[in-house]
């Protein structure tokens, strides 16, 4: 082999080499939401998949971060990354908007109990309650940070939190966020969540954990640093604009 061979075989093999190292990344930062590492890794995200709303929305224009307005609970801080699903880009100033009961499964605005028309459809509000609602605005990065509390759980449903992604003016994705079984029930073994006991549906048991993805829809949690109580559960949201 001559010198001009050896130098363009070893051009190939850092070359290849390199591309290893960046499907790599790609693959530790596809990690339960976005695509899998190989050729298309670098060009393409997953959507997240969308699923119902359910009956509790409630159009309100609360701009907040902090969504508790003092209701009890262990402190979940959320950060939330809005992304195209087509580029992988950060999508700044996405506004997004979280909703979820509280720790004994209730919604604000639906303390009577209001279980929605047939099929989930729409209930009307039946008073001015608006805890554990709110939206924020993403930044440049295209993270939304919330500060909320753990959700309970109501019949029927595996614990969650209902949100939409509104970019432009118009809702571009409307989906649901889960926990980890485990780390549910241990919370809910202590005050305020105990009076209520354990949730009476799993995820197996969930047809919109299926639908919305199941793992990929799940919060990657951790404890909060500096002592401070809680939980910080991390997710990225890939969208179509």
């Amino acid at each position: 082999m001559n010198e001009k061979a050896r130098l363009l075989r070893r051009r190939e093999a850092v070359l290849t080499l390199a591309g290893l190292g960046l499907t790599g990344a790609l693959g530790a930062r596809a990690s339960g939401v976005l695509g899998t590492p190989g050729a298309e890794a670098a060009t393409t995200c997953v959507l997240s998949p969308e699923v119902t709303e359910g009956p509790y929305w409630i159009d309100n224009h609360l701009t907040r971060r902090d969504i508790t307005e003092g209701r009890p609970g262990l402190p979940l801080e959320l950060v939330l990354t809005v992304q195209d699903a087509k580029t992988c880009t950060a999508i700044k100033g996405a506004d997004v908007e979280l909703w979820h009961c509280d720790a004994v499964g209730v919604y604000s605005g639906y303390e009577s109990g209001s279980a929605g028309g047939p099929g989930g459809q729409h209930a009307a509000p039946t008073d001015s309650d608006r805890y554990l609602r709110g939206h924020q605005k993403a930044g440049a990065d295209g993270r939304a940070r919330f500060l909320t509390i753990y959700p309970g759980w109501y019949r029927g449903r595996t614990p969650h939190i209902h949100l939409k992604v509104h970019v432009g003016g118009s809702v571009v994705h409307t989906g649901q966020l889960f926990f980890d079984e485990k780390t549910t029930a241990a919370v809910y073994r202590h005050a305020p969540y105990k009076a209520h006991g354990q949730p009476d549906t799993s995820h197996a048991e969930d047809m919109i954990y299926a639908q919305a993805g199941r793992s990929r829809a799940t919060l990657t949690l951790a404890r909060r640093s500096n002592g401070r109580k809680g939980y910080r559960g991390v997710i990225t949201l890939g969208v179509a604009t």
